[in-house]
């Protein structure tokens, strides 16, 4: 008996393999024609267009070769990035030096951050750093009165949605509505809009109220049984979800250290979202899970995918078709390969933006999550899209909405809560609204589907290589359906 199973699980041992081998050169064969004809065509359709398009200026890394600098926010990003640079040096060298020579704990570095980030702001926002503070300290003076309150996450929510809104619908306020003595201040704005760099801001001071109002209370995260399975925390190091789920000390939780946080320079123009709670942590112990080698190799893999954007937009002009509407003309394949292109320069262009600040972040001691752990390319369900786009902003969003709401007992209903949420925080339009209940329409079906697959999935090696085929092909619709979704948020007309 013994042996006759034996003979089968090798049978089926070798079944499983040979299956795997054939599915194995069927994927490369099949990965290698499907980007031969997608660069092909897309070289062809670039060359043979380009004069109708907006947007290109003169390449520099290719000879001859013009770049698309169409899409406006990576234009400023790449434009301002010797500037970005400067201000990074300059920031890191005088914080560390400081650090260094005066061994300067919690509260001594959260006023070394605090000045600097302010000199930065001035330059950012000018005068209008007064709307900043003004927001924030009723925000705090809020906290501290009602945090130990039961109703207090209905107060911190409604004050922060309801300047969230306003802030948008004033585009910004203007002085002069204080009063005409005040008028002379509009002159004095700065070069960047206050209230879109708020956004974050409304999430840090969401995250300081709700951290210092859950200091007391039992957390529900096991701390014994993540240490088993986290390597980091296995190592004697703290990971962040560790150090966001430890409660600090209350002395913590003063407002120089929340002023700090709020405006904390490297962070402040795009993110990613650190917690308070991470924070404040590691401006006492500065992060250890990440060696100086590390962060040097982190930094070099920036400028290797830098050089990779350049040269996809000097011989890609995907945004630019996007933008000039001349994609109608084209063949629908071409479209696709468009819009396939746009989504790819997309993911490319915010991990730099997102890393770029990261990095900054990680050479001052402030370990923040990785915005784009994965590549786009292997996401191959929305719900795992989600969680390796804006990461952070994931994160956030599980700790104080999803679990708060339910978690995965109202998964359901909680997706168009959180969704609804997400799309008026980008902005306070009505594309932004269909966006996310769009995206909670696609996303349904595929929570529904993915618990009958678990629940029927086959045992036998073919049953699992035709799970695996149908995990494909919905991975084909999820990257169909992101580039229909991309149509809302990024303006594509695709």
């Amino acid at each position: 008996m013994g042996t006759s199973v034996t003979n089968k699980d090798n049978y089926n041992g070798r079944k499983s393999g040979t299956w795997k081998q054939k599915e194995l050169f069927f994927l490369v064969t099949y990965v290698l024609v499907f980007y031969a004809i997608i660069i092909r065509r897309s070289l062809q359709i670039s060359h043979d267009h380009y004069k109708k398009l907006f947007g290109l200026r003169p390449g520099w890394l290719i000879p001859n070769h013009l770049n698309d600098v169409s899409d406006a926010q990576w234009r400023n990003f790449r434009g301002n990035l010797p500037v970005l640079t400067l201000v990074f040096g300059i920031f890191t060298l005088l914080a560390n030096l400081m650090r260094a020579f005066f061994n300067l704990n919690v509260r001594g570095m959260s006023v070394v951050w605090l000045l600097f980030s302010f000199a930065y702001l001035s330059y950012l926002h000018g005068a209008c750093v007064i709307f900043v503070l003004s927001i924030a300290t009723i925000n705090f003076l809020l906290v501290k009165i009602f945090a130990r309150k039961k109703y207090f996450p209905l107060i911190i929510w409604s004050y922060n949605i309801f300047f969230l809104l306003c802030n948008r619908i004033y585009e910004g306020y203007s002085f002069s509505v204080f009063g005409q003595q005040w008028r002379f201040l509009d002159n004095y704005r700065g070069s960047f809009r206050w209230h879109i760099c708020f956004n974050f801001v409304v999430l840090r001071m969401i995250s300081f109220g709700l951290d210092y109002h859950w200091t007391n209370q039992d957390s529900h995260f096991d701390q014994e049984k993540h240490c088993q399975r986290c390597h980091i925390c296995k190592s004697g190091n703290r990971c962040y979800q560790a150090l966001q789920e430890r409660s600090l000390h209350i002395n913590k939780f003063g407002y120089v250290v929340y002023l700090s946080y709020l405006v904390y320079a490297p962070l402040y123009i795009a993110g990613p979202i650190v917690s308070f709670n991470v924070f404040a942590s590691q401006l006492d112990v500065p992060q250890n899970s990440n060696s100086v080698r590390n962060v040097i190799l982190y930094g070099f893999r920036w400028i290797l995918c830098f050089i990779l954007v350049e040269f996809m937009t000097h011989l890609f002009y995907y945004n630019a078709f996007a933008n000039s509407g001349l994609w109608k003309h084209l063949s629908p394949l071409e479209v696709f390969i468009i819009g396939y292109g746009v989504l790819n320069f997309m993911w490319l262009k915010f991990l730099l933006i997102w890393r770029f600040f990261r990095f900054w972040s990680l050479v001052n001691g402030i370990d923040a999550p990785e915005n784009m752990p994965k590549c786009i390319n292997n996401c191959y369900s929305l719900e795992g899209f989600w969680k390796n786009w804006h990461a952070s902003f994931n994160k956030w969003l599980v700790r104080y909405m999803y679990i708060p709401l339910g978690g995965s007992r109202k998964k359901l209903l909680n997706v168009w809560v959180i969704f609804t949420f997400v799309a008026i925080w980008h902005d306070l339009e009505w594309k932004l609204l269909s966006w996310a209940w769009l995206t909670c329409l696609f996303f349904i079906p595929e929570l529904v589907l993915k618990s009958a697959a678990k629940a029927f999935q086959a045992e036998s090696s073919f049953g699992e290589f035709i799970f695996r085929e149908l995990s494909a092909v919905a991975g084909a619709v999820t990257i169909t359906c992101l580039m229909i979704l991309s149509h809302f948020v990024y303006k594509t007309k695709i």
